[in-house]
Parts: structure tokens; sequence; C-alpha cells
């Protein structure tokens, strides 16, 4: 089993108009973090992972998922 960790931080960032230097600004991480994260590249701690969805004023699980997002577009029936 895999131990991949999807997120959608960039697409919450887009939307917020946030770039990663000022995301990382307010998370207390070096900017470059925040491209490893949405790149699947580090997982986060949990402390972390609950600072980004509470940074960004969603549940957890809106951010984070141990499966992946569908695609913006994609139609399920």
């Amino acid at each position: 089993m895999s131990e991949i960790v999807y997120n959608r931080i960039a697409l919450l960032r887009a939307e917020r108009g946030v770039t990663r230097r000022q995301l990382a600004h307010a998370l207390g991480v070096h900017y470059q973090t925040v491209g490893y994260l949405e790149r699947g590249e580090y997982s986060p701690s949990l402390f972390l992972a609950l600072r980004i969805a509470a940074y960004f004023e969603v549940e957890v699980e809106v951010v984070f998922s141990t499966t992946p997002f569908p695609r913006i577009g994609d139609r399920t029936a």
C-alpha cells in the first residue's frame, strides 16, 4: 500500500491569490517546503496539515486525501 498524501494546496493558493512565499511565511516554513508539499514530494506532519487547513479556513479533508482528488471538470454519474 502506498503512503501518498494528495493535496489541493496549489488550487487553494491560486483561488485565493496567495504565493508560495506568502503561505510559507504564514506557516513558518521555507517557501520550498510549500513547493515540495504541492508536488507530493513531502508529506506534512499532522500539525502542519492542520495549520494549512486553518490558514485556508477549510476542513483538513478539503486540502489532503489518501486518494486522488477528482480532476476539475471531471463528472461522475
